[in-house]
């Protein structure tokens, strides 16, 4: 009691009770309903996008391959001398553009002006002396033709010197048969020995003269033929060694045109390590013209990529410099004969321990239309993204072309 009393006195009202636990919410009818609409509608959605990925799959994607893997490439002409000097022009700098045949660098041209002259002097020499020995054949011709008049003039006086003997050895045999009757005196029968025995020399004389005159003329004979082993089958202009100091005259004027050097083609001149004054060798090279209007595209694909890839078929790029605003056109040119590993410096030995496959890309070279790369040019090395309408039939096979000349713009 003494607790109940010690409790101050409150009114009824504030006397607090214990709360009833909080009853659980009701669902009511409405909220399930809209929960199932909700689902629904997500469904659909997942529905239609599906529906949507797979039509532009079908329609669009699989009708073109895409690439970020590429960039622009050219036939680019590396100047180099083709003859020693010392550089005594150097008409360009990095980045300028050129023209076909413009001057790029000049080689002192003493030196090649001097071995031209040599060359022209030598072949005035060998032209005097093939001219020597086509006088020399007439001239061995001419020799040949007195020995044979020297030959008939000796066959002539050795009839005669027979024809002495034969005469003194007939009136020498009548007198010895008349001096034994004592006819003919012995001063008679001297005289006609004597006569005998000097017709008898003259015949030997005149048949050594004309054994003289047959080798006089075997020796005119080779000397002919010696003659005319320089000079038969040619004549002065084609002769072995007046066309061989022709040769000699012509290299030494093309090493002369060769200290000019001249840009190849139209382009822009790029790695120029030459100075003037500089003293270049066979080979160095000079500087770089790319060939800006020609510049192709090497796109690499995935190997998965090239199923539907042919030559021919149209292509769309876009540079990253020109932003997505600049659509270029072109057309597959040709494929690749390896991939960038197979042609490596240090190619993957892929029989050789532990193997991972990857997925290997292949270069697809791409030709641009040359208007288009004429109001927008571009740089080698800058990249592209590419993509490759495989479903449009491919263009009519073109001749190969050759660098200098660009495609035609219909082929495009």
């Amino acid at each position: 009691m003494a607790d109940d009393q010690s409790l101050p006195n409150r009114p009824a009202a504030q006397v607090r009770s214990p709360e009833p636990p909080p009853a659980a919410p009701q669902v009511s009818a409405p909220s399930k309903s809209n929960r199932k609409r909700l689902f629904g509608l997500l469904g659909a959605v997942v529905l239609v996008a599906a529906v949507g990925y797979i039509l532009y799959d079908v329609l669009v994607l699989s009708h073109s391959v895409s690439t970020d893997d590429a960039y622009v490439g050219a036939d680019m002409a590396q100047i180099t001398p083709q003859v020693n000097g010392q550089v005594l022009q150097v008409n360009v700098a990095d980045t300028q553009p050129v023209k076909a045949g413009q001057v790029l660098v000049v080689i002192d041209p003493a030196d090649a002006r001097l071995a031209l002259a040599q060359a022209q002097a030598d072949y005035g020499r060998a032209v005097r002396r093939v001219q020597q020995y086509m006088a020399n054949d007439q001239a061995a011709g001419a020799q040949i033709q007195a020995r044979d008049a020297d030959l008939l003039r000796a066959k002539a006086q050795l009839a005669s010197a027979q024809s002495d003997v034969d005469r003194t050895s007939l009136d020498l045999k009548r007198r010895e048969a008349l001096s034994a009757s004592g006819a003919v005196s012995g001063e008679e029968l001297s005289t006609a020995r004597n006569a005998y025995q000097t017709s008898v020399a003259n015949l030997d004389g005149v048949k050594a003269a004309g054994a003289q005159d047959v080798a006089n003329k075997t020796v005119a004979q080779g000397q002919l033929a010696s003659s005319l082993a320089l000079t038969q089958g040619s004549s002065l202009d084609d002769n072995p060694e007046v066309a061989a100091a022709k040769a000699a005259v012509d290299v030494a004027r093309l090493n002369l045109s060769r200290t000019v050097l001249r840009a190849p083609f139209d382009g822009v001149i790029s790695q120029r390590n030459v100075q003037l004054g500089q003293r270049v060798a066979v080979g160095a090279p000079l500087m770089s013209v790319v060939p800006i209007s020609q510049v192709y595209v090497d796109a690499n694909f995935k190997e998965v990529q090239l199923r539907k890839v042919e030559v021919g078929q149209p292509v769309e790029l876009t540079a990253d410099r020109y932003g997505k605003g600049v659509v270029f056109h072109g057309r597959v040119e040709g494929l690749s004969g390896g991939t960038g590993s197979a042609m490596a410096l240090i190619p993957a030995q892929n029989a050789t321990g532990n193997w991972i496959k990857v997925v290997q890309r292949l270069p697809v070279r791409i030709r641009l239309d040359p208007r288009e790369l004429e109001r927008h040019p571009l740089r080698v090395g800058l990249s592209m993204d590419v993509k490759v309408d495989v479903a449009r039939p491919n263009a009519p096979p073109r001749a190969p072309g050759r660098l200098g000349a660009a495609p035609a713009a219909t082929d495009l």
